[in-house]
């Protein structure tokens, strides 16, 4: 692989260390900054997204520390109430649903409080979810507070809890905007003397006159949206309190990995029964065409959304809307309404008093109305990815089949960019996809999001992958010192710099003929995809994956292809073995080994006596290979492995 730097730097790297090198990500637009090999710009790029990972996993692991040292009586098994609220679900619960609700019931069974994050495609189920375990700790005697990000995800939210709940005596409260003076004072006296159990509403429950008699456990949905001061609030009521975090940006699987040791994490990733996949087209914007998908939805009983994202000129865009439908019930909706305007349009069209509503993405998150089966996006490449993916979440959330119109204006040229992201969409409808997929685009910024402003521009400077791998390692570190030492040893850590280095595997140069050939994968991106696939291996097991897919997709194995997986096996047992590296010349191998993984005397006086010709040097094997390099490499290897093996076992 040929890699350029900046002018005139240039790099070769074997194909077998392809782990080296990553595709260049980041949530931002901007390109990256080219650094030259030499030179200080990369090393100090690289230093200081350390510190930035460093200091993200130290307030992760102090989160965690505060969590396992905070004790509260676990909440027991399900009441007979519980159990009736369960069983009288609608719906049947999907299997990841139900194994986020058993995780849940586990998770406040232990005397530490709860802090799990679920994560599901929109429309998948997480707030019956939440219904569940907020019913739990209401019968538990505590209160439960769910936190919205918008006033209408809120509302909803509210009528769902009242209706799932309402056989039961408890009592729900609602603090938004769309409340009156009157109304909030009366749900915030209720909190403090206790005789409101659930409270759902805004940030504004996180001002300061909001006090709680027992909070006992908070429910976040999206907790990304929320800005800096409002996160800091919920830190200082995450430290006793269960908490129980939903979103519906997919998270991606290396930021995962590197919460996981934190936090505890449900993934919600298989559709309701019966919930089809969005059709989506994607079209120059053309008057009859959506006039005809409006009437089409109108005529079966549906509603209908049209975005069009720009305040200005939105009541233009509905009155060509009322031309387009003459018959239609149309009404507007849009951020910069005021409480008292919104509230009535938001419930009218809620209640189907409205055909189509003409609004900005003020609804992309939580307008959930199964009635509503057909969207019509105008201006569809002036949003991101994540905004539309949302958006075309909002339909197609009962057994109907629901329409995606992304319009362009007609005669726009659009970027290869914006193309690329539309046509994604239109070709990627599976439900889940958001996960399955894994939207590159929606997964990075969903990072960027999940970790906040600063950690968005470090992972810029040194691109999403390596950054990923950065915090994960930091996080291993820091958890492992706790867990040893306490806290104090946590603050004290100096982190290893060498870690990721220490994960790669040892470089082999011998004399062999070990490569993929152009004519067995002609395509020179999948054969490169594969190369890095085989350097990412870490068992024999994943290797012989690829060998099998290999046959399977390309035919029988050339002898070069063969060798080539041989000595990625190789290199999997060496690395086990402590050798650092592996040289073949004039006719003789040399391993090197680590200083820190010096090979005991008796396994050397062992296999000298079993092999012709091995030398021990200070840090090295020396030996003859004669006409088979690999052979003979294999040979001693796997010689060592088994005598390192014996040597480590207990004596009996």
């Amino acid at each position: 692989l040929q890699i350029a730097y900046k002018q005139p730097d240039q790099l070769l790297l074997p194909a077998d260390q392809l782990d080296r090198v990553q595709k260049y990500l980041s949530p931002g637009d901007k390109p990256p900054t080219i650094h030259r090999i030499t030179g200080g710009g990369w090393s100090r790029a690289m230093r200081t997204a350390r510190e930035g990972a460093a200091e993200l996993a130290r307030e992760l692991v102090e989160l965690y520390a505060r969590r396992t040292q905070a004790t509260r009586p676990p909440y027991g098994s399900d009441t007979p109430w519980q159990s009736e609220m369960e069983a009288a679900f609608p719906y049947t619960e999907t299997p990841s649903q139900f194994k986020a609700i058993q995780a849940l019931k586990q998770d406040l069974n232990e005397p530490t409080p709860m802090d799990r994050l679920v994560c599901g495609d929109v429309g998948f189920g997480k707030t019956e979810v939440a219904v569940r375990a907020a019913f739990k700790a209401v019968q538990a005697g505590r209160q439960v507070a769910v936190l919205c990000p918008t006033t209408i995800l809120a509302d909803q939210h509210y009528e769902t809890f009242r209706e799932r709940l309402a056989p039961y005596p408890v009592r729900i409260g609602l603090l938004s905007r769309f409340r009156t003076v009157a109304q909030r004072r009366v749900v915030v006296e209720g909190l403090s003397d206790g005789s409101i159990d659930i409270v759902i509403g805004t940030h504004a429950l996180l001002q300061k006159g909001v006090r709680f008699t027992n909070l006992g456990m908070v429910v976040v949905d999206e907790e990304q949206r929320f800005g800096v001061r409002q996160k800091e609030a919920l830190k200082k009521l995450r430290a006793n309190a269960d908490f129980l975090t939903l979103t519906a940006t997919p998270i991606p699987r290396t930021l995962n990995m590197a919460l996981m040791h934190i936090r505890d994490m449900s993934l919600i990733d298989d559709p309701p029964p019966g919930r089809l996949p969005v059709r989506t087209y994607l079209r120059p914007f053309s008057e009859e065409a959506v006039r005809e998908a409006l009437l089409r939805e109108l005529a079966r009983g549906g509603q209908a959304f049209y975005v069009f994202n720009r305040v200005q000129g939105i009541q233009h865009v509905a009155e060509k809307v009322r031309r387009m439908v003459p018959n239609a019930r149309v009404a507007v909706a849009h951020g910069q309404m005021s409480a008292d305007e919104l509230e009535p349009v938001m419930m009218a069209f809620y209640r189907g008093e409205v055909d189509v509503l003409v609004c900005t993405t003020i609804i992309e998150n939580g307008i959930d109305n199964p009635n509503v089966n057909t969207l019509v996006v105008d201006g569809a490449d002036r949003l991101g990815m994540a905004q539309l993916y949302q958006l075309r979440g909002r339909v197609g959330r009962s057994d109907r089949q629901a329409y995606c119109y992304l319009t362009y204006r007609k005669g726009k040229r659009l970027t290869d960019t914006a193309l690329a992201r539309l046509k994604a969409l239109e070709e990627f409808t599976a439900l889940g996809s958001g996960y399955a997929l894994a939207f590159r685009d929606l997964q990075i910024r969903g990072a960027g999001e999940l970790l906040g402003a600063r950690q968005h521009g470090l992972m810029h400077a040194v691109g999403y992958e390596l950054y990923m791998e950065l915090i994960h390692d930091a996080v291993v570190q820091l958890k492992t010192a706790y867990e040893e030492g306490g806290m104090a040893a946590a603050r004290l850590t100096d982190l290893a710099e060498d870690r990721l280095e220490a994960d790669r595997l040892p470089p082999f140069d011998l004399p062999v003929t070990a490569y993929i050939p152009n004519s067995y994968i002609q395509d020179d991106s999948h054969r490169l995809a594969i190369y890095r696939r085989m350097s990412l291996c870490r068992d024999e097991e994943q290797v012989a994956d690829i060998e099998a897919e290999l046959r399977d997709r390309f035919g029988p194995l050339p002898p070069s292809t063969v060798s080539a997986l041989r000595v990625m096996k190789m290199r999997i047992l060496a690395s086990r073995l402590g050798i650092s590296r592996v040289e073949g010349r004039l006719g003789r191998h040399i391993a090197w080994f680590r200083a820190d993984r010096p090979l005991p005397a008796s396994v050397v006086a062992a296999v000298q006596r079993d092999h012709r010709g091995i030398r021990q040097m200070r840090d090295r094997l020396e030996w003859p290979y004669g006409r088979e390099p690999l052979e003979s490499l294999e040979r001693l290897l796997n010689d060592l492995g088994e005598r390192l093996e014996r040597e480590a076992a207990p004596v009996r």
